[in-house]
This record gives structure tokens, C-alpha cells and sequence, in this order.
């Protein structure tokens, strides 16, 4: 029996890290090829890769793996999926907050340090990671190992997709105290960088292409500060102005207003949360690889549909098989990218040595712990699928995973700590090469225990 368990925790072991010595492969190609020395292939040859990802490869990778297997029943069974997300980021943020209180990082970057302990990568490095691991041969998922993978983790991702445009838009604002020397910097680097310039770094484009495109004339300042603290003296000069009046509200009625209609007027604290939900760019959620899992969803849980696309005797099978040749791209092409993303290396960095490890052991080392624990106590209440090694893989790799790259483009969206997000992203990146390693292999190991 001993022997039997050596062999099988060993058999675990190479299960789990030759899948990630595969992925590291890759990434390792793409920094050779990008890295600027070698400049084999250009950085916007990155970028074009990019955008064939975003806008083709990972739809029809979606579409293809989540319509599929998706059903109105799935849809009632995965139901913890996307709560799974919500939990990782709230234990992830209250993780932030106590590395912002133990290592005290420039207040301009608090919020930024819980920003990037708690939101995760839960889209393009999650599915790569399934591809690598479902393509060995001696994986313990089962057959459909790669198309269940992929359903899940794509179920989960307008979750993520709707936090990063509300919460995590309005928490990378500017800090109001230091907005004017942020401005400042802004101003300097616009004049050396023009607008759709493909030299801009691979950082900012490298998993949501066109994010900077969509700058507002809000976008970089602090509008919830704006909105809800009263400026005084020089620093009003530097907002733009909003109307807050009941004049503005009442078309014309003003104090000297009837008290029935004063009484009708919107509540300012109303008024006010209004205004900051119409400036919220909701409208953005809706980009190609959303689309593709709303369509997924709804071809999937339609029988007709479904008949009618799905299946070796479905009339356009010849289309979805298209597709999933399309989706087969989106393994090397995530990693390729990667790759071209670290050949730009660490940017210089404000944040301070101490909050960078600080950031990057509660993200990599402590969250998956907790995670265990969360997984661990749902399975207990019967919260999972019984007997579902991969829906438990999934749930356990939310909390493993580096900061989503996307905070990347929406620090370079807002204008706040552009820099330090870089060099973070950075450092994450290549320590996360041992901490993915080490929690699959503890990973399959729990697993193989079900």
C-alpha cells in the first residue's frame, strides 16, 4: 500500500507539473521572440496577436466548449461557479487591505494594492492552464476534460467582466489629493505618446484590445470624488463642472420653489449615485468574448438550437467544427503573448519593495490556502456537483491564479499607477511559475482523494 501511494502521489506530481513546464515552454518562446534584443518578432505583431485572441480565437473557443455542454440544468448545477468568483475577489480585497495596513505603501496606492491582491486572472490563464493540463495523456479529468474546463471557466467570466467595468473602473479613480501631479504626468507622457500609437506596451493591450480607445473626458480624473466632496479654492479648476442643483433636477425650480415641489425633488445622495451609475461604462461589457457565452447560453439551453448546431448530424456541425479549429490557437497564442509581455520587463515601480512581496505572497501564497478552506467547507454543505473533479479544479484555480492583466489596461485607462500595476503584473507572473506549480500538484493530490 505504501508503495502504491508513492506511486500514485508521484503520478500526481508529474500530472500536474509537466502541463505547466508546456505552458512555461511557450511563454519562454514568446519572450525570446519579443524580447528587444533579439526584436524577432515587433511588438506590434504582439499586439495584432492580441486582438485575433480577443476578438476570434477565444469566442469561438467559448462558444464551441460552452454551448456544448451547457444545458438549463448545467446552468442550475454550476450555479457556485460564479459565486466562487464574487467570494475569491471579497477574500482577496479584505487580503489587500491587511498587506496595505502591514507593509503602509504610499497612500496614493492603497486602493491600488487592494485592487490587485484581490481581483484575479479568471479568463485567458485559467483556460490555457486546462488546455495544457487536459492535453496529457495521463490527466484525471476524464475525456471531456478540456470542453468541461473551458464551459466553466467561461460561465464565470461576465462575473469578472461586469466587477472590472463597475467596481474596479471607480476603484483605480485618481486619488483626489494627488490628481493635479497625476495630471501633470499625464499631460507629459500624452505629448510623447500619441493616441493608438502601436508602441504603446504590450501591458495595455495584452487581454483586452482597444480598453485605452475608450477613454472618456472622466475617465482619468476623480469623478466619485468629484461628485460627492465639495472642492474649495484652486483644485475646483481641475474638474469639470456638474450640475448637482435642484435647478438642474426641477427645470427651474429653486428654493424659492414651492415646498410640494421641493419635496418631489431627487434626494442629492440620489442625485448624486445617478450620475456616477450614468458615467459607469456598463455599455463596454457587451465585447466579443461576452457575446460569444451569452450566445453559448442561449444555443445551449435551447434544445432547437442546440439540435440545430451541436452534434456529428446537427446541419451547421461543419461550422462549429470550423470554429474549433479557430479555438485550438488560443493556448499558444495567450502564452506567445505572455512571453512578448515580461520581454518588456518590470517598470520602475513607486510602490516600494516591502508591499510588492507583501502583494505578491497574499495573492499567490496565502489566497490559495484560504481557498482550499472555502472549497473544502462548500463541498461539506453539498454546495458542488458530487464526484465533479474538474467543476472542483476550477473553483480551487480562481484563488491560485496571478492579477488579471486587465487591471493593467485599467490603470491606463484612469490614469493612476500605471507603473506600479506594470511591475506588479510583472513580479506576479514570474513568481507565479513556482506557486501554480506547487498548489496543482497539492491540488491533484486532494483531488485524487475524492
Amino acid at each position: 500500500m505504501d508503495q502504491l501511494a508513492v506511486a500514485n502521489r508521484n503520478s500526481n506530481w508529474v500530472s500536474a507539473v509537466v502541463p505547466l513546464m508546456k505552458l512555461l515552454s511557450l511563454t519562454v518562446i514568446g519572450l525570446i521572440l519579443g524580447h528587444p534584443k533579439t526584436q524577432i518578432v515587433p511588438r506590434a505583431t504582439f499586439k495584432l496577436l492580441s486582438k485575433l485572441v480577443f476578438a476570434l480565437f477565444l469566442p469561438c473557443l467559448i462558444f464551441v466548449h460552452l454551448g456544448e455542454s451547457v444545458t438549463l440544468k448545467e446552468v442550475l448545477l454550476w450555479w457556485f461557479v460564479p459565486v466562487n468568483v464574487l467570494i475569491s475577489t471579497v477574500i482577496g480585497c479584505a487580503l489587500g487591505y491587511v498587506v496595505a495596513v502591514v507593509c503602509r505603501p504610499p497612500p496614493q496606492f492603497y486602493r491600488l494594492t487592494v485592487i490587485m491582491t484581490g481581483f484575479g486572472n479568471t479568463g485567458n490563464l485559467p483556460i490555457a492552464i486546462i488546455g495544457s493540463v487536459c492535453h496529457s495523456a495521463d490527466q484525471p479529468f476524464g475525456p471531456n476534460c478540456q470542453r468541461t474546463g473551458v464551459a466553466y471557466v467561461s460561465f464565470a467570466q461576465w462575473v469578472a467582466v461586469i466587477l472590472v467595468y463597475t467596481l474596479v473602473y471607480h476603484m483605480m479613480e485618481p486619488p483626489m489629493e494627488y490628481y493635479e501631479i497625476i495630471a501633470d504626468e499625464n499631460e507629459i507622457q500624452a505629448a510623447q505618446e500619441p493616441i493608438g500609437d502601436m508602441s504603446r506596451p504590450l501591458l495595455q493591450e495584452a487581454e483586452w484590445p482597444g480598453m485605452i480607445d475608450k477613454e472618456t473626458e472622466h475617465s482619468k480624473t476623480p469623478f466619485i470624488a468629484r461628485v460627492f466632496m465639495s472642492i474649495s479654492g484652486s483644485s475646483l479648476n481641475a474638474f469639470p463642472d456638474f450640475d448637482l442643483s435642484e435647478e438642474g433636477i426641477t427645470g427651474g425650480a429653486g428654493p424659492s420653489s414651492p415646498k410640494s415641489l421641493r419635496c418631489l425633488a431627487e434626494p442629492k445622495v440620489v442625485r448624486r449615485m445617478r450620475i456616477v451609475a450614468e458615467k459607469t461604462p456598463i455599455q463596454h461589457i457587451l465585447q466579443p468574448p461576452t457575446i460569444a457565452s451569452l450566445l453559448a447560453l442561449i444555443v445551449g439551453m435551447v434544445p432547437i438550437f442546440r439540435d440545430f448546431v451541436f452534434g456529428s448530424d446537427a446541419p451547421l456541425s461543419f461550422f462549429t467544427d470550423s470554429l474549433e479549429i479557430l479555438a485550438g490557437a488560443v493556448v499558444p497564442s495567450v502564452m506567445l503573448i505572455l512571453g512578448g509581455m515580461l520581454a518588456e520587463g518590470p517598470n520602475d515601480s513607486s510602490l516600494g519593495l516591502r508591499t510588492t512581496v507583501g502583494i505578491t505572497v497574499a495573492r499567490l501564497l496565502i489566497l490559495p490556502c484560504i481557498g482550499i478552506g472555502v472549497i473544502a467547507l462548500a463541498d461539506k454543505l453539498n454546495l458542488l456537483i458530487i464526484g465533479d473533479q474538474m467543476y472542483r479544479f476550477v473553483l480551487l484555480l480562481q484563488y491560485t491564479t496571478p492579477s488579471a492583466i486587465l487591471l493593467g489596461a485599467i490603470a491606463s485607462l484612469r490614469g493612476y499607477a500605471v507603473k506600479e500595476a506594470s511591475a506588479l503584473l510583472f513580479w506576479q507572473h514570474v513568481c507565479a511559475v513556482v506557486s501554480l506549480s506547487v498548489y496543482i500538484v497539492v491540488y491533484f493530490n486532494l483531488l485524487s482523494n475524492i
